[in-house]
């Protein structure tokens, strides 16, 4: 019986040590310049990740994301403004990869199609209960509890 307590105990601390070495291999390197790891942090956090699409490239996990950060050190080490990088990455993979897209015409949808949306959702909206308020109560269906009353009250 202690056999098999010792060796459950063995399995748990093997299971958290692996645990542990999962998460260390994921850590991010030790920047040799935290200028320019501070830089590139702020550059790809103005950047979309393709894979995850709901984070920036500073916050994804993901390879490419691994990759394109890795891309932003080397333009950082040779001299590349931070305005020459992200041309670089929206010339590379369009204006979808930033955070914040220009306002231009192939982006309009994207800027004015929320809004859009939400006044042709009111709009419906108030179209529909116009409509519901010009019709007489017997054009509705009556409710369950209402016909149950009614046949309980004319019974009396």
């Amino acid at each position: 019986m202690q056999a098999d307590v010792l060796l459950r105990r063995l399995g748990a601390a093997l299971l958290l040590c692996g645990t542990l070495l999962a998460q260390a291999a994921d850590a991010p390197p030790a920047a040799a310049d935290p200028v320019a790891e501070k830089r590139m942090l702020s550059i790809t956090a103005e950047l979309r990740c393709l894979v995850c699409q709901n984070q920036t490239v500073a916050d994804s996990t993901s390879g490419l994301a691994d990759d394109l950060r890795a891309q932003v050190r080397t333009m950082i080490a040779e001299g590349k403004s931070d305005q020459e990088i992200v041309d670089f990455m929206t010339a590379r993979y369009g204006d979808f990869v930033l955070y914040r897209p220009p306002v231009k015409a192939t982006t309009a949808l994207l800027w004015y199609g929320p809004a859009a949306l939400l006044l042709g959702g009111v709009l419906v909206l108030v179209l529909v209960l116009r409509q519901r308020s010009r019709l007489a109560p017997e054009a509705f269906d009556p409710d369950p509890d209402d016909a149950a009353d009614d046949g309980r009250n004319r019974s009396s």
